[in-house]
């Protein structure tokens, strides 16, 4: 069954607006919005960020900001964020079964939420597809690499480069996109997601452990016709569009059309 674009988007405002965080955890903010709030139970730095456990209303929730000085048993106020279940970090080596990754704390003049919102899709990892929390006041002009509801958290996969003059790896793809603009790659990966008969195409998601999952550059699509089983590793070719906005709020800094699977 095709849905048309309108319909596919009220499907997405609908499961952000349910998978927001609960009113009781929310707190207003002093430019607007909200704020989530609860006491610093753990905290350690790590690569510019800085991740707490903080202790609400009986609940424990990892957070990880920018860096930032927080003292354990601190009470905290912070701007929403988007969640991520089964984070790994590598300069940790620390497993995350949900962790939300915010803009920041919010100070006595707190940052309005548009703008908490925009630092958080540059900063934030990605949306586990329909089960995510989003910020509560999205950037709809926020550019992201590879479609904001849609993104796969980063798996656990490591294979080699697709051989070739055209051989890329995901990372690299992200990093080059525009001088790579007009140019056809090829990328060997995992299918680690594969949405069909969208706008006349199917969206494969590939990742081979490059790219960074902060930014979101861990997880490319490629449009086209092909059609591989998920879990799959697979070689495939396109041509790379950087910045490339299909409309609808469909975005992607780097992906990859005309996609096939090569034998």
């Amino acid at each position: 069954m095709r849905l048309s674009l309108p319909t596919l988007f009220s499907l997405l405002l609908a499961v952000i607006l349910l998978a927001a965080p609960p009113p009781s955890l929310a707190q207003p903010a002093a430019g607007g919005g909200q704020v989530l709030a609860g006491k610093v139970l753990e905290t350690m730095n790590s690569a510019g960020y800085t991740y707490m456990l903080v202790a609400s209303g009986g609940l424990q929730q990892w957070v990880a900001i920018p860096e930032t000085s927080v003292a354990v048993g601190a009470e905290v106020r912070y701007h929403p964020g988007m969640t991520m279940t089964d984070f790994h970090s590598k300069t940790l080596d620390k497993t995350f079964a949900s962790i939300i990754f915010s803009a920041g704390l919010a100070e006595a003049e707190a940052v309005p939420a548009t703008a908490a919102a925009k630092t958080s899709a540059s900063f934030a990892a990605a949306l586990q597809g329909e089960q995510q929390a989003a910020p509560l006041v999205p950037d709809k002009n926020a550019m992201s690499p590879g479609s904001g509801g849609a993104v796969v958290p980063m798996v656990e996969v490591s294979v080699p480069r697709a051989e070739g003059d055209a051989g890329r790896t995901v990372g690299e793809i992200f990093a080059k996109a525009g001088e790579l603009q007009g140019k056809t790659v090829r990328v060997r990966g995992k299918v680690v997601k594969v949405s069909r008969a969208i706008m006349g195409k199917n969206w494969v998601h590939l990742q081979d452990g490059t790219g960074n999952a902060l930014n979101n550059s861990h997880d490319l699509v490629l449009a086209g016709d092909a059609d591989p089983a998920e879990g799959d590793i697979v070689v495939m070719e396109g041509v790379v569009a950087a910045d490339k906005d299909f409309g609808a709020g469909y975005k992607y800094s780097a992906i990859v059309l005309e996609a096939k699977v090569l034998p």
